[in-house]
This record gives structure tokens, C-alpha cells and sequence, in this order.
């Protein structure tokens, strides 16, 4: 008989793979995923360079800042160094005028600082190293604070002797004061000096300018005065002046103290080597993109502009760019989605007619090779039987012994003989009727009832060879729509190669039980020989057998009856470790 049993977990003839069907929706699923993966890119570039763009229009509207307050400061600058050029003092215009005008401006700022200076002498802050710094600090020559005799209290340096050409005492032998001797070094070296007395005449501060101080204090007035021109607004958070050592000449707003000291690199825009640089920087709910650009006066770098412009416009419309891409995209993912399914849908509905129809051709050449198999078997054997028939009846009739004692036992030889033929014939005829479309004949009928009377009939075999049947009866009585002769031979054939795929000894356990609520299963379990996975594909082939005699048409004839019950065979099978069968039936009868 039979030795069909398999390696590998669960493999049936109705659910053999096809490994296509998921291939034009993994294709589809594969260019979707590219799609989206260009789209983001895309979009992410897209975004890049309209954030590049926006920060581009913000640097350009910086630098047009910036040339109107260089125009300005260079305007004030040339007014205030007209005001000092003694060659035109005379010649009063209305240019001159202006000078006149911008000159006060540096002497109001230096009046400020002078009272700035005041007010930290009045405190007791003010020492030689305090104001050692502060001359330092803002390019002053020379910073004092006098006594009401005009000498020095405190001083940033002292006066250098070689300044006063080696005079400094009067012709009595006077010492010369403090504000003498600046006088007398403002008529020999041109160094002038500003002095601010208290109005209770108890001291006075003094302050010298040289050219680079009154060069320095006249760039600062006039980029202060173009600063204030420019004012705040049109989305300027802040604009600071720096020169070249990095003092701060003026300012309008002030950045956020996270920003002050940040690393714009100066170094690169005081050298000329570019022309503005950026970078975005929050801070709390203000989120301002900080710029600094060169200052020119004359065509040289004198200093540095640092402007602040908020940025909110333009996150708004990054953000309003970056909600569209993902929108996009998203609507994208759900057109791929949704044709994936469509697409799965369709194909598996396709797949399940072409299933269907190799099913039906399969059929068709089964039948065909078993009817042509039944036309050898009916000619080859059906005319010797008759023939044998013939002459066993011509025994019985013609040719019994003449001692009574061996005459009944002549009769049950014959009789045997006569039996036997005829299950041939029987035989015969199913092959004939299996190469047919059979009608089957259903009753309800207890499958337990059914699944024992085999099991009794099959018993005395199974005890000849050994093995061991075990039934476990899990849902009774399990009454179903059948066809009784029927399916007694298809389970027949199944527990029959079960028994014979048993070498020497074993067990066969016959389980019967629910499975869902709509179908019931029956399990054939072996622990025979096993199959190869090859071996389970093919055994469902009439053409196919490991018999050495016979024609192997057990499990063909049984999955025929079972799937004309509307039912469906599983098979799970190891190599050397056995075998198990099982037959899902439905509860209630299944229109074909």
C-alpha cells in the first residue's frame, strides 16, 4: 500500500502556494514607497530652498539697511569733519552751518560721557585704573578729574613732558597746573581737550581728544544720528554699530541676552571676504534672524552692523510649505493604499477563478487517466473472470464429490470463489464509475456511528499487523448530510494506507471533533513512515503511487467522495516521524 507522509508542516492539495499572488501588489507597494520617497525629498528640498530664498530676501533687505545708514553716517561724518577744518572757519555757508551744527553733536555726546564721568567720581568709583580704562575703552588721549585748583585728582596717565616741549613750570617758578598744561599741549600739538565744570566750581573733568579720538567719537555721533534716522520697525528687532576693535559705536533695540556675545563670525566681514552672514536664533517667543554686515566710510571697513530682523513671516510660510508637502504626501499614501488593496482584491478574485479552473482541468485529466486506466483494467481482467465464473458454476453444478463429507465443504470453496469474482467485478465497476460524475446520495447520518463501524471492520486487520487503533470521540453523535457507502470508503482508504505505512508496529489514532461552529474534523494520525514534501504533492495523482502492487487510488478516490460533501483534506506529514490526515466536513449540506 501507501507510504505517503511528509517532512514539513502543513501542505494540501487545496491550498498549494501560489507565490505570485503577491507580487503585483509588492511591486505596486515598492514604486509607491519610491514615489513617497522622491515626494519627501522633494519636498524637503523644495522647503530648503524656499527657506534659502526667504533668508536671501531678508539678507538683501538687511544690506539695503545697511547702505542707507552708511550713506547717512557717511553724510553726518563729512558734516562734523567740515566743522573742525580751519582753512573754511571763516567762510560761513550754509554747509558750514550744518558742520557747525553736526560739530555740536560730538560735543553733546562727550558732555554726556563727561557727566557720565562725574556722576561715578560723586559715587567714589573713579580711581587712575577706572579711568585708565574708560580712556582705553573710548580713544581717549587724556582723562582727568581736577580739584577747584585744576590739578589732578585722579588720571588715566600721566601728561607726557616731552608734549609740553620741556616747559612745565611758569617763569616765577610756578608749577603749572593741570589745565595749563593741557592748554599749553592743545597750542603745541593741536590736541584739544574739553573740560566740564561743576556748577559748585568743586572740580572739573577733562577730557583729550587727538585725531584717531575725535575720528573715532565722530564715526560714532554719526552713525548714532543715522542709526536714529533708520529708527526701529519694518520687522527690525534690533541694529548694533561695532568698529573694528569691537566697541559698540551705537545701537537702536537691543538683542536677547542669550544673543549678546553669540559667534557671528566678525572676523570674515571685517576682512571683506563676504558680505553679510546669518543665522537663525530663537529666543522665548521672538525668533529673529541675526545678520552682520561691513560698514564702509570711504570705501574702507570702519566697523561692523549687526542687524536683528524677526523671522515669523517667513517660519510661517516655511511652516504653511512644509504642512502642504505632508499633506501631500499623505494624501499619496492613501491613493497607493487604497490601490494596493484594490489591486490585491482584484487579483486574488482572478487568482481564485484560476485556482478553480486548474482544479477542474486537474479533474479533468484525472478522470480522463482513470477512465482510460478503466478500459484496460474491463478489458484485461473482466473476460477471465467471467470465464472463471463460467467454470466455478460448471464445479458446483457438474462436479461434486462423492463423499458427502467433502461436499459442503466443495460448496463453501465454490461459494468463496463465486464472492470473490464478483467483488472484482465490483472493483471493476468503480473504476469505472470513479472515471464518471457520480451522484452521491446524502442522508444524515451520525459520523460517529460511521467512524466506529469502520473501525470495527478494520479492527482484526489492525491487530494481525500490530497496530493499535485509538479513537477519541471529542463531539457526538455529529450528525451530517452524507453519503454513507461513500464516505465509509474514503475514510476506509485513509485509515487503511495509515495502517499499512506502518512498518512493524504502531498506532493509529482516529480523533473526531468541532471545528468552528459550521464544520466538524476528523483527524487520522500515524506514526508511520512520513512522506517527503514532493511525495505529499503528488500523492493526490491517481497517476501516482508507492505501491509495489496496486494502483494507488486511495487517497485520489477519498478526496473525490470528501470534496463532493463539500469538504476539504489537510495533510501534515515528517519523514520517518508519521503521518496525519485531516477531513473537514461541513454541518449543514453544501450546494455544488
Amino acid at each position: 500500500m501507501f507510504s505517503f507522509r511528509k517532512k514539513s508542516p502543513v501542505i494540501t492539495r487545496d491550498s498549494l502556494p501560489y507565490k505570485r499572488t503577491f507580487l503585483q501588489p509588492l511591486a505596486v507597494a515598492i514604486v509607491c514607497a519610491i514615489l513617497i520617497a522622491l515626494i519627501f525629498v522633494m519636498g524637503y528640498m523644495d522647503i530648503r530652498r524656499s527657506e534659502s530664498n526667504l533668508v536671501g530676501f531678508m539678507e538683501d533687505q538687511a544690506l539695503s539697511t545697511v547702505s542707507v545708514l552708511q550713506r547717512l553716517t557717511e553724510e553726518n561724518l563729512r558734516s562734523i569733519i567740515a566743522a573742525t577744518d580751519k582753512k573754511s572757519a571763516d567762510v560761513k555757508t550754509a554747509r558750514h552751518e550744518e558742520a557747525d551744527y553736526s560739530k555740536k553733536w560730538v560735543i553733546e555726546s562727550l558732555t554726556e560721557f563727561g557727566s557720565y564721568v562725574d556722576g561715578q567720581w560723586k559715587k567714589g568709583k573713579v580711581n587712575n585704573d577706572y579711568l585708565h580704562k574708560l580712556a582705553a575703552d573710548n580713544n581717549f588721549w587724556y582723562l582727568a578729574v581736577l580739584d577747584i585748583h585744576g590739578q589732578a585728582v585722579y588720571q588715566s596717565s600721566e601728561l607726557p613732558k616731552e608734549a609740553l616741549d620741556g616747559a612745565d613750570s611758569a617763569s616765577d617758578g610756578r608749577e603749572l597746573t593741570t589745565i595749563e598744561k593741557l592748554e599749553k599741549i592743545r597750542a603745541s600739538r593741536g590736541i584739544g581737550f574739553l573740560a566740564l565744570r561743576r556748577k559748585d566750581n568743586s572740580g572739573t573733568v577733562v577730557i583729550n581728544l587727538d585725531k584717531s579720538g575725535l575720528i573715532y567719537w565722530s564715526l560714532k555721533v554719526a552713525v548714532e544720528k543715522g542709526v536714529k534716522k533708520i529708527g526701529e520697525g519694518h520687522g527690525i528687532a534690533y541694529v548694533q554699530i561695532i568698529d573694528d576693535k569691537g566697541r559698540q559705536l551705537s545701537s537702536v533695540g537691543q538683542p536677547p541676552l542669550e544673543l549678546s556675545g553669540n559667534g557671528l563670525n566678525y572676523n570674515d566681514v571685517l576682512a571683506g571676504k563676504t558680505k553679510i552672514v546669518s543665522k537663525k536664533t530663537d529666543s522665548g517667543s521672538q525668533r529673529i534672524l541675526d545678520m552682520a554686515a561691513p560698514l564702509f566710510i570711504d570705501k574702507k571697513i570702519v566697523g561692523v552692523v549687526r542687524i536683528g530682523l524677526d523671522r515669523g513671516s517667513m517660519d510661517t510660510i516655511i511652516a504653511e510649505n512644509r504642512t502642504n508637502i505632508f499633506i501631500f504626501v499623505f494624501f499619496v499614501g492613501v491613493i497607493a493604499l487604497l490601490s494596493m488593496l484594490l489591486l490585491y482584491y482584484d487579483q486574488n478574485k482572478h487568482m481564485a477563478g484560476i485556482i478553480e479552473m486548474e482544479r477542474r482541468l486537474e479533474k479533468a485529466e484525472r478522470l480522463s487517466s482513470l477512465g482510460k486506466l478503466a478500459a484496460g483494467v474491463a478489458h484485461e481482467i473482466r473476460n477471465p473472470l467471467n470465464a472463471i465464473s463460467i467454470a466455478t458454476q460448471r464445479l458446483k453444478r457438474d462436479f461434486i464429490p462423492a463423499d458427502d463429507g467433502k461436499t459442503e465443504e466443495f460448496k463453501n470453496l465454490s461459494t468463496v470463489i463465486r464472492d470473490e469474482i464478483r467483488r472484482l467485478n465490483a472493483i471493476i465497476e468503480e473504476f469505472l464509475t470513479f472515471s464518471k460524475s457520480r451522484r452521491l446520495e446524502f442522508s444524515d447520518y451520525s459520523a460517529v456511528d460511521l467512524l466506529q463501524k469502520i473501525v470495527s471492520l478494520i479492527n482484526e486487520e489492525a491487530v494481525t499487523r500490530n497496530v493499535v487503533l485509538e479513537t477519541r470521540w471529542r463531539y457526538k453523535p455529529a450528525i451530517i448530510p452524507m453519503d454513507v457507502n461513500k464516505l465509509q470508503q474514503s475514510f476506509l482508504n485513509l485509515i487503511k494506507n495509515a495502517m499499512e505505512s506502518i512498518p512493524s508496529e504502531g498506532k493509529i489514532i482516529i480523533t473526531l471533533d468541532k471545528e468552528g461552529k459550521d464544520y466538524i474534523i476528523v483527524s487520522i494520525a500515524d506514526n508511520g513512515c512520513g512522506m517527503t514534501a514532493e511525495e505529499v504533492e503528488r500523492i493526490f495523482s491517481p497517476e501516482y503511487t508507492t505501491k509495489e502492487k496496486g494502483l494507488g487510488l486511495g487517497v485520489p478516490l477519498a478526496t473525490e467522495i470528501i470534496r463532493g460533501h463539500g469538504g476539504e483534506i489537510r495533510v501534515t506529514s515528517r519523514k520517518d516521524e508519521g503521518t496525519t490526515f485531516e477531513v473537514i466536513l461541513p454541518r449543514e449540506r453544501v450546494k455544488q
